[in-house]
């Protein structure tokens, strides 16, 4: 395995790495972000607004 690194340059490849996997991250969050299911920031709670809204309250209980 150390021979691999006689190859390559271990700083510029690490830093490589971590840009590509940092990217990567952030294309994956984007993605989610842009659906109604995984939307954390304001998905569900539109949903549960919308929802609230529509809901009648219960009429009073005879005892």
């Amino acid at each position: 395995m150390w021979r691999v690194w006689l190859l390559f340059d271990p700083r510029r490849t690490l830093i490589a790495l971590f840009t590509f996997l940092f990217g990567l991250a952030l294309l994956i969050h984007f993605i989610l972000l842009s659906t109604d299911r995984f939307n954390w920031l304001e998905g569900s709670h539109a949903k549960e607004a919308a929802a609230a809204s529509q809901m009648s309250p219960m009429p009073p209980s005879s005892k």
